[in-house]
């Protein structure tokens, strides 16, 4: 009897240590299951789950489910969930350098959106260690064009537009073309092109193909205006408290979700548009007249960055120019 007990015993203790030696993590995304993103998300749970030897699963909940858009920095900050993905544009009021790859036509391709990324990262990462979190990875959208359901050929024609605002870079442009900002996140933007709540946006081909614009709105210009970048953050706390094996198969998945999205971003570019003209959208060059007033309004809106990120985003800037 006495050792049917100490089986029982022994059995209880290695399941109890199998239970504490794996860690379960909730990684919020704001966007669709099928947006290149957030599959990435999911290939890189998968990736740590393998590396890791099953210690560490994280389960990825896409389209805003587990939190908004907004709400999931300071989710991941306060440790409600262990990472997030969030959009670094969203957050320039809270500190103008998370919005540098949001100002118009500076970085207009990847090479140069990759070269503006390594200078904003080390200012990124401080700013990011002083609120307890980490990225481990960031990965561009494609560059960003204006849907309009009406033909623009200038600045004049954007006036009255009902323009979804989802950044404050967004915001600062439909102010200075005299749009109607309406605060719209990804999730519900099908639904308020529908109903009519707006009429124009500015995003990349990937949103349009997402969220089924191509059903309320046949004009796409292609402005080549900036390439945002979606950041991976983990709350610091839930890192430190991983083994350092566990630690090592994490960052090395990260980094290889950040190779694998750059690259498939660049790819499904072409992809996108493609997709949009197969269901009737024209994808359209701006003329030259437009594509200057818009180069205008983003060196306004450039010089506006500057003064309220000071020495620090000037830096940058200045580095990036060189």
């Amino acid at each position: 009897m006495k050792l049917i007990h100490t089986l029982f015993a022994a059995a209880a203790l290695s399941l109890g240590t199998a239970a504490a030696a794996q860690t379960t993590w909730n990684l919020a995304s704001a966007y669709a299951p099928g947006n290149f993103h957030t599959e990435n998300l999911v290939q890189f749970a998968a990736d740590v789950d393998k590396a890791s030897g099953g210690k560490l699963k994280i389960t990825v909940h896409s389209n805003a489910s587990l939190f908004k858009a907004p709400e999931i920095k300071r989710a991941v900050q306060g440790g409600q969930a262990q990472a997030g993905e969030i959009l670094l544009v969203n957050f320039e009021n809270e500190w103008p350098i998370f919005g540098v790859d949001g100002l118009p036509f500076l970085a207009d391709s990847y090479d140069e959106a990759l070269k503006l990324y390594k200078l904003q990262k080390p200012v990124l990462d401080k700013k990011l260690a002083e609120q307890g979190m980490m990225a481990i990875f960031t990965v561009p959208w494609p560059p960003q064009g204006i849907y309009s359901k009406k033909t623009l050929n200038s600045v004049a024609d954007m006036k009255g537009l009902k323009w979804r605002a989802y950044s404050p870079a967004t915001a600062k442009l439909a102010e200075l073309v005299n749009a109607q900002p309406v605060t719209i996140q990804a999730a519900e933007l099908s639904q308020a092109l529908a109903t009519g709540v707006i009429d124009s946006y500015m995003s990349s081909g990937s949103t349009g193909f997402d969220s089924k614009t191509y059903e309320h709105v046949k004009n796409w210009y292609d402005t080549q205006a900036w390439l945002p970048k979606n950041a991976v953050l983990v709350n610091r706390a839930a890192f430190n408290a991983l083994d350092k094996p566990t630690q090592d198969a994490l960052l090395k998945a990260a980094a290889d979700a950040e190779t694998r999205g750059w690259k498939v971003s660049m790819e499904k570019n072409g992809w996108y548009l493609d997709q949009l003209k197969a269901r009737g959208m024209n994808i359209i060059k701006p003329n030259p007249q437009f594509a200057a007033e818009l180069k205008k309004i983003g060196d306004v809106m450039v010089a506006d960055w500057l003064k309220k990120a000071g020495p620090e985003g000037q830096a940058i800037v200045d580095a990036y120019r060189k």
